[in-house]
């Protein structure tokens, strides 16, 4: 590492103000705090300091929402291989499958190696082609503006990998991100200026663009030709007796063995994500609680009344292990930049989010998710909501002094 560290001092000089290559100093940055801790660092009052910096925050996260991703590799093969075994097919046919064959691959279902890698090797391309394809835009505005590449789309591509179909085709990878980190982010200046989440507003944008590779029974298996329902689109229409006359146990459920998102299945991995980071500090636990209560107070509510709704009769421990709401209460909701601020701020907003998603599910058939526009939402009134509880602090604080 010696050698690096003196190959990165010698063209240092290259980058700086007044160098040759001065248009490519965020370029070289990021190469070097990469491997490196950055060199500036606040000495004096009135900085906090803390050995915690933003890119530490950031693998945090990375490394809180690895079981989501691990249990998702896992499960998209378990759905591939058991669709395989239903279909009465032994192999399949197009790109992934031939990488898989010379890996020597099997397709049993019981296999763990099995499922887990065929899982795997659907992600890294979606992985793959997310980061090439941000990470342009990002080194583009960083160079335009001549500030530094945060560390913060690390966490964005991550996330936003994890809550894509198995099938999804790879051009359309390319411009949810690329529309996520530029209308979503960069537009408003980059990290720490955006007022949406920019993984969740990529997501969006290519369900609302391509319903038909982003949504519908035939997207979440990487089998072609097979169409598997997920768990809400059951319940949306027939209920939790549809669900679990379809095969699917509460259990499965909550461990993630279900169709759905790569990474976002998994309710058990979600909570294991949600603890290591509110004891790390990084998740707001206020958000989380808030989501979660918003979601089940309108659901005891709802459910009391008698409707004839099968999403308003479904309990809340069935709402919150379908579809994508743990992992979006934890890894979505609590992002800092776009959530809410203040203490008060932070349940308002959580517990809005979780009674907007309800409202959707039940109220709109045609969408049954909820969670995804939900933390939208929220995002777009986080600011309002911060606003008003300031106020109201202030007023109360100017009555007790009068």
């Amino acid at each position: 590492m010696k050698g690096l560290r003196g190959l990165l001092d010698h063209v240092q000089p290259l980058f700086l103000p007044g160098g040759k290559l001065e248009r490519f100093h965020a370029l070289f940055e990021m190469v070097d705090t990469l491997f490196y801790s950055p060199p500036d660092l606040a000495r004096g009052a009135p900085h906090v300091r803390d050995a915690v910096d933003l890119k530490r925050v950031m693998i945090m996260v990375v490394f809180a929402a690895t079981p989501c991703a691990l249990v998702g590799f896992w499960n998209t093969g378990f759905q591939a291989h058991s669709a395989m075994a239903s279909l009465g097919i032994e192999t399949v046919s197009g790109w992934h499958g031939g990488v898989l064959a010379l890996l020597a691959v099997g397709h049993d279902a019981g296999s763990f190696y099995d499922n887990f890698m065929y899982g795997l090797v659907y992600f890294l391309p979606i992985y793959a082609v997310t980061m090439a394809a941000g990470g342009f835009w990002e080194i583009l505005f960083a160079g335009v503006r001549n500030h530094e590449i945060n560390e913060g789309f690390f966490v964005t591509s991550f996330l936003y990998a994890l809550v894509l179909p198995a099938s999804i085709p790879l051009w359309q990878v390319a411009i949810g991100i690329s529309f996520g980190v530029v209308i979503g982010k960069e537009v408003f200046g980059g990290t720490g200026k955006n007022f949406l989440n920019p993984a969740l507003t990529g997501r969006a944008f290519l369900y609302f663009a391509y319903p038909a590779q982003i949504s519908g029974d035939a997207v979440w298996t990487g089998i072609d030709g097979f169409s598997g329902a997920t768990a809400l689109s059951i319940g949306a229409v027939d209920g939790v007796s549809g669900i679990v006359t379809s095969g699917l146990t509460w259990t499965q459920a909550f461990l993630g063995q279900m169709q759905g998102s790569i990474g976002e299945t998994s309710a058990i991995a979600c909570l294991f994500g949600a603890l290591m980071l509110i004891y790390t500090g990084i998740a707001s636990w206020r958000i989380i609680v808030g989501v979660f209560a918003g979601l089940i107070v309108p659901s005891l509510i709802v459910g009391a009344t008698g409707s004839e709704n099968p999403m308003a009769l479904m309990p809340w421990y069935w709402h919150i292990v379908i579809g994508g709401f743990a992992f979006g209460a934890i890894f979505m909701a609590t992002d800092p930049v776009s959530a809410a601020a203040t203490n008060t701020g932070k349940w308002i907003y959580g517990f809005l989010i979780g009674a907007i998603t309800f409202v959707i599910r039940v109220i709109n058939p045609a969408f049954p998710e909820g969670i995804m526009l939900a933390i939208l939402f929220g995002n777009i009134f986080a600011p309002v909501i911060d606003y008003f509880v300031v106020r109201a602090n202030i007023k109360r604080r100017i009555s007790r002094s009068a």
